[in-house]
């Protein structure tokens, strides 16, 4: 890989060069400075477990003031760090093609990694030395949070699933606006019977679609029927079982909102099942707007989040925070549009 000098990137990003020039901090200074062992600073270069978090704060302050550069890496583009709950998440790809075009006009690698896979995949990303870290789908994260700060790593949290950091910046959609979006458009049909299968209640996104499908059915004056919220895991699995439950109800539902397009497309096999014709017997709306969307029998009407344009402005944030610039605003939300196709209708 080849390296690249910071002016190139504009932001000041630090490359690892290889050799030590005569005057360099050697392992030995770092332990002296600090008060450790050299196998203690080894262990905090190469983000082993084992070492206290004062003792590895310490160490990395150490590390930061006397500008240690290794002697024995490779010469190697700066890394922007993305970390995935789980990479076969369908929302993925897109998220990375939008990381991938920032990264790629800066001339920096881009590293990927599950945290899903146990908690040891933050020694994996310390051991790279990223100059950022974007965490997707995340939960709160305080401890992973305060372990990158001590490393003088920046996190960006996109869309957290639960209450992020205070001081941890994130990039998120419109999620209300887009709830409110899917259930006025089904209102605006002459629906009034409409039933919403959310996601987990404490998925801050999943709760923030709810709270603008009942903004919606409060505005029009619609009775919300407690029979007809659902929540579950967002897969397609739980839109079916909660679709043909809904369907089985002695007066079901005339549309549905799902919280995600796996979810609607649960629904659509439900329909199928209970011998229901979709938009004719029943309208169903879903989000995210995922490539699928648009092949499904009928075509899906979804409200499109910009994943792409997420991932990017994430990796925007991430890069502008590596400089040491601080965010003009702690959340950035992008816009959410209602894309109708042929799933929906009046109803009969």
């Amino acid at each position: 890989m080849t390296a690249v000098d910071p002016s190139v990137t504009g932001k000041g990003v630090p490359v690892t060069r290889r050799g030590r020039r005569r005057g360099e901090t050697t392992v030995a200074v770092v332990a002296r400075l600090a008060g450790v062992s050299a196998p203690t600073v080894s262990k905090v270069l190469n983000g082993h477990p084992g070492v206290a978090a004062e003792t590895r704060q310490r160490v990395e302050q150490v590390l930061r003031e006397q500008d240690y550069r290794r002697p024995d890496a490779v010469t190697q583009a700066p890394m922007l760090e993305v970390a995935f709950q789980a990479l076969e998440s369908h929302l993925a790809i897109e998220i990375m093609r939008g990381v991938a075009q920032v990264a790629n006009a800066r001339q920096l690698a881009v590293g990927f990694t599950e945290t899903a896979s146990g908690p040891g995949w933050l020694d994996h990303v310390l051991r790279r030395r990223p100059v950022a870290v974007i965490a997707v789908y995340g939960a709160a994260m305080r401890r992973e949070h305060a372990r990158l700060a001590a490393s003088g790593i920046p996190l960006v949290a996109l869309d957290p699933t639960g209450e992020p950091v205070h001081s941890v910046p994130s990039v998120g959609a419109a999620n209300w606006n887009g709830g409110l979006t899917a259930t006025r458009h089904l209102l605006e049909l002459g629906h009034r019977r409409i039933a919403m299968i959310g996601g987990p209640p404490g998925f801050l996104a999943a709760r923030a679609r709810l709270d603008g499908y009942r903004a919606a059915m409060d505005a029009a004056g619609a009775e919300v029927d407690p029979s007809l919220l659902r929540s579950g895991t967002l897969s397609y699995e739980d839109g079916l079982r909660h679709g043909r439950a809904l369907l089985a109800l002695p007066t079901p539902p005339t549309a549905v909102f799902c919280c995600n397009d796996l979810l609607a497309l649960g629904v659509y096999e439900a329909a199928r099942r209970a011998g229901r014709r979709i938009p004719d017997d029943l309208s169903v709306v879903g989000f995210d707007d995922l490539e699928f969307a648009r092949w499904s029998g009928p075509a899906l009407t979804t409200v499109r989040q910009p994943l792409a344009d997420m991932g990017a402005a994430a990796a925007d944030l991430a890069l502008t925070l590596a400089t040491g610039t601080a965010p003009p605003r702690l959340r950035l939300e992008l816009a959410t549009t209602l894309i109708a196709r042929a799933s929906t209708a009046p109803p009969r």
